[in-house]
């Protein structure tokens, strides 16, 4: 053998060494991988369909109550605190009549005296044939209105300290005066929200609150709550609020369990969602934001571009174009690419790929 062919002989076998062989070798290996995936069955099935909405416990329009002065008067003392639970005949304001309307009170008492006066004169004077019975009449008139006016009086307390009372089992959730404060006729002294009519008030995307109707179910939950309650949904608006863009939501809640002025959340069941019920985990995601899934079809990959119509913690339901025969590829579906060949994790590796790592 020549030195020359023996150079070449060990080249070839320098190269051999160092995994270099002939052009196209790793081509045909190439064309032999394939991926180790879990697949899964596809299914038709359903999963309801869920709004999520936030917002503030606060009093029904039914159980929430402005208790307001009857007449002028002398805020003397408060008998409640901002927040207290009081039951229902509580003593809760009690106040002075205002110089003003100690002063009517003794004008309506002085008028009633003198009507009472004027009628028994003018029966007298009736009966000495020197007066008419229409005066008679008219005194009597005047002795009946001045008795009403010192009664719609004492009513109101002004004819001395008057008590107002809780007309309910209440929450004082305002308290609009205080001690020594002089107050109109009709002035806010505080509110009051009975705690078995609380609602929650929630507010929902324009999108999502056309699907929400009267006595749809609800999931409420306190933020930072542990455990959801059943509640129903008692109104849905027609229009959102100009301050946040959102419509609400009025939602009753059960007689225990809720504060006014709570934070809380509202899953709102509006109906369910049907079409191909799969694992999130076999959704993915393209570089363009749009979401699909992998079917394994006759041991080759096939991405397949699909909505997802509803999300619901593991499971989703989805539509599109899908081969309903064919299996969703679940781990390892990352890795594939359409056209790419698929192997179970319990099966042999295919022929030409025995020893790669």
């Amino acid at each position: 053998m020549s030195r020359r062919l023996l150079a070449w002989v060990a080249c070839f076998a320098a190269s051999a060494a160092l995994g270099l062989g002939p052009a196209g070798a790793d081509d045909a290996s190439d064309s032999n991988s394939s991926v180790l995936v879990t697949l899964t069955p596809l299914k038709q099935g359903s999963l309801p369909h869920i709004v999520i909405g936030y917002g503030t416990v606060e009093p029904s329009a039914a159980g929430d109550e402005t208790i307001m002065a009857p007449a002028a008067a002398v805020v003397a003392e408060i008998d409640v605190r901002l927040g207290e639970k009081v039951p229902a005949g509580a003593p809760l304001i009690r106040l002075a009549p205002s110089p003003a309307t100690a002063a009517s009170y003794t004008q309506a008492r002085s008028a009633l005296a003198v009507a009472e006066r004027l009628v028994a004169s003018t029966r007298k004077l009736v009966a000495g044939h020197l007066a008419t019975v229409q005066q008679l009449a008219d005194a009597e008139k005047s002795e009946s209105d001045a008795r009403s006016t010192l009664q719609a009086l004492d009513a109101v307390g002004a004819g001395g300290p008057h008590v107002i009372r809780a007309p309910f089992r209440a929450i004082v959730t305002t308290l609009s005066t205080t001690p020594g404060a002089i107050v109109a006729e009709g002035t806010a002294l505080l509110d009051l929200a009975a705690p078995q009519s609380l609602v929650l008030n929630v507010g929902v995307v324009p999108a999502q609150a056309a699907a929400i109707h009267a006595n749809d179910t609800a999931a409420v939950r306190l933020i930072g709550g542990a455990r959801p309650v059943s509640a129903k949904v008692l109104v849905c608006g027609a229009v959102a609020e100009a301050d946040t863009g959102l419509v609400p939501v009025e939602i009753s809640l059960p007689p225990a369990g809720f504060l006014p002025g709570e934070m809380a959340q509202a899953a709102i069941t509006t109906g369910e969602q049907s079409g191909y019920l799969v694992p999130h985990a076999a959704i993915l995601v393209n570089d363009g934001g749009e979401p699909y899934v992998v079917q394994a079809v006759n041991g080759v990959a096939h991405k397949v571009p699909v909505q997802v119509l509803v999300a619901h913690g593991a499971r989703d339901v989805i539509s599109g174009k899908l081969d309903a025969r064919a299996p969703l590829v679940l781990s390892g579906n990352y890795q594939l690419d359409d056209g790419m060949k698929v192997r179970l994790a319990d099966s042999p590796p295919a022929q030409g790929t025995a020893g790669r790592k």
